[in-house]
């Protein structure tokens, strides 16, 4: 038995419709899928080929259309991964038991609009922009009262764009919408379905505080070693304030890492739950948060002197080259990850004005060497459990862990090496009242980066080795010990 539904007071009020013959028509971006395609893609082909800026540059004076229409020749993104709206899917799924035809309808290209179709296999037709046509707003509204007839459809969408197709639609869903856009939709249509409520405040506080990956702001601390290393108090201030602007630069690199990566992230089963790898947050307000970020690294870099906004300039130069390029040559990203340990700590001198001692550079480039192949050996692993035999976007294989092993276990060991030779040395001595016992650290150091190799090689660390000493118990003692051995030495 059919379900009649009577249609708004701008169609006959005396015509009854049976709901399954209603098209329930479906936006793309935003809306059936949480992220924008468009961005995305260009996104990547930014990420895969940086020399047709230009190029791409000259798509934009052509008109929407067009630029979208060359996007999409040069780049897809994978609709078998794009995070969902879950909410809109059983929406979608409902309407398809009841018999409606259900169409995706979207502004972005045609190419693009049928991968998603596909993909998702739940639409009866997709429709998107071609080289000549821009389907948004009004041009979406029009194409589809030609098709359906005023108020033949029902109208699923997110943006204040979607103003202009609700009041022709029978039926308008709202996805995501805040209060504002509520009370507009409702305005057109009483009867209003809103899915899918934005989250609070405080939430998107935290999501977008979390994509900075806060945590990974302790190694920023390095910055701190040199005026600590030469027991130098009064280098402690600049060194905090260089801190401020290290941990400011990284996480705009986290968030552009990030948005370049948003394909693999999704095929990884920890890295999909990345804020925008699921989609919480938009490429285009990451774009903004990290230009913000960049911005404000070097307005509060230059409190300090301009030798250290000239070493943050290159930190972020060098971090941009790894995310763009370096990261995906082999055995050149663990050396790249190793040298940006260490310039953290010459862009602490560059900050304090404290002389860099040649046994804390030697010390750091080791141990950093080391640490960044656990990182790369934790991945390996990972990828052996999984039952893959390569790397999505990197150049190793998983039969290469016994060479990252052996410069795991070789760069270690040198670190330590490095340390006893500089205990031993005279140099100490000037520093520290009670060198010897300086040694324990030593085996500490020994006991540490072999435990941590051991972990990485079964596959039990977490990707990141900083990671994974903030969390465990035993390195969180080792070091504590450590740092306790290097202050009672300093003041006997």
């Amino acid at each position: 038995m059919s379900t009649l539904t009577k249609m708004p007071d701008s169609a006959q009020d005396t015509d009854l419709v049976p709901v399954e013959t209603v098209p329930l028509v479906v936006d793309l971006d935003g809306t059936f899928s949480r992220s924008d395609t468009l961005h995305e893609a260009l996104l990547s082909l930014v990420a895969k080929q940086p020399n047709k800026l230009p190029e791409i540059a000259g798509w934009l004076g052509s008109g929407k259309a067009v630029f979208k229409d060359k996007v999409a020749e040069e780049a897809l993104v994978d609709a078998s991964i794009l995070p969902l709206n879950q909410d809109v899917v059983d929406y979608v799924a409902d309407a398809r038991a009841q018999g409606r035809k259900v169409l995706l309808v979207s502004a972005s290209n045609q190419r693009q609009v049928t991968a998603v179709a596909d993909a998702a296999d739940m639409f009866d037709e997709a429709v998107g922009s071609g080289p000549d046509r821009n389907l948004a707003g009004s041009n979406k509204a029009d194409w589809l009262v030609e098709r359906f007839g005023e108020n033949g459809f029902d109208y699923v969408g997110d943006s204040s764009a979607d103003l202009k197709v609700w009041p022709r639609a029978r039926r308008a869903i709202s996805v995501g919408a805040n209060s504002t856009m509520q009370r507009q939709v409702d305005a057109i249509d009483p009867e209003a379905v809103h899915l899918s409520p934005p989250t609070s405040l405080a939430n998107r506080v935290k999501v977008h505080l979390k994509a900075m990956r806060p945590h990974q702001w302790l190694k920023n601390l390095l910055v701190l070693v040199p005026a600590f290393a030469a027991h130098d108090l009064s280098a402690v201030g600049p060194s905090l304030v260089a801190f401020v602007a290290f941990c400011m630069a990284a996480s705009c690199i986290y968030l552009i890492n990030d948005m370049l990566d948003l394909e693999v992230d999704r095929r990884h089963p920890r890295k999909r739950n990345r804020p925008f790898a699921a989609g919480t947050i938009p490429v285009a307000q990451g774009a903004v948060l990290a230009a913000g970020l960049f911005v404000g690294s070097f307005l509060i870099a230059t409190l300090t002197s301009w030798l250290f906004v000239g070493v943050l300039a290159g930190y972020i130069v060098l971090t941009s080259a790894y995310s763009l390029v370096l990261k995906r040559k082999l055995m050149v990203d663990i050396w790249m990850l190793g040298a940006l340990y260490t310039l953290r700590i010459i862009a602490g001198g560059a900050a304090s004005g404290v002389p860099l001692s040649e046994w804390l550079l030697a010390f750091s480039m080791f141990l950093f060497l080391s640490l960044a192949a656990v990182k790369r050996q934790s991945e390996l692993a990972d990828l052996a459990k999984r039952g893959m035999t390569e790397t999505d976007g990197r150049g190793y294989r998983v039969s290469d862990q016994p060479v990252i092993l052996g410069v795991v276990l070789a760069a270690g060991y040198c670190s330590v090496l490095v340390l006893a030779l500089y205990i031993s040395g005279t140099s100490v001595r000037g520093l520290y009242g009670e060198p010897g016992l300086l040694w324990l650290v030593c085996p500490l150091l020994l006991y540490w980066i072999s435990r941590a190799t051991m972990i990485s090689y079964r596959g039990e660390m977490d990707d990141d080795p900083i990671v994974f000493a903030i969390k465990d118990r035993v390195s969180q003692l080792i070091f504590l010990t450590c740092a306790g051995l290097f202050v009672t030495s300093a003041v006997l």
